[in-house]
């Protein structure tokens, strides 16, 4: 009877390692991908081991330190199947904020102080037609007239389509108007 050779006891070992990788696991998948990441490692490292020794202890360490890596590392990762949290954590470059709110600011100050004001309350600070009317002492078409030619007159100098009027709406609006000011 001939001695196996390295990579037939390793093959030979695979129904047993299956079951202490599920074990450890509790899921066939899993147990099987930690299978054979503990069978390439102890391919890429059959140097490392001593002949005439236990090659079940050792690939049996090799799946238990293999095993308690992986636990180790997913404690750090976050499971993001449909790519909402790497979304979130995206930026845009600062640079291009910097350039469009500075010319937003030249495009601001070029409109007339009464659309300005017009804009900035209701644009910026959220109030509604009527407020903003109260404030300017004038009528709520007036207000609203005025809003829709400054936003009219940034969409213009800003070179924005349409469908980019967001960056003169809401927040966005409050926070460049804030800086600008």
């Amino acid at each position: 009877m001939s001695e196996m050779s390295f990579e037939e006891e390793l093959v030979s070992l695979v129904p047993d390692l299956r079951a202490f990788g599920k074990s450890l696991t509790r899921d066939n998948a899993r147990a099987d991908d930690l299978v054979q990441d503990s069978m390439v490692k102890a391919l890429s490292n059959q140097d490392k081991f001593q002949p005439g020794t236990s090659m079940r202890a050792w690939m049996f360490t090799i799946l238990r330190n293999t095993f308690y890596s992986m636990k180790r590392k997913q404690k750090w990762e976050v499971e993001d199947v449909d790519g909402a949290y790497q979304d979130s954590l995206s930026q845009k470059p600062a640079q291009d904020g910097v350039m469009d709110l500075a010319d937003f600011r030249r495009a601001f100050d070029t409109l007339p102080s009464d659309q300005r004001e017009a804009l900035m309350l209701v644009g910026a600070a959220g109030m509604t037609y009527e407020e903003a009317a109260e404030i300017c002492d004038c009528a709520v078409g007036t207000v609203k007239s005025r809003v829709n030619r400054a936003r009219g007159r940034l969409t213009d100098l800003l070179h924005l389509n349409d469908d980019e009027h967001g960056r003169t709406e809401g927040t966005t609006l409050a926070a460049m108007i804030e800086a600008s000011t």
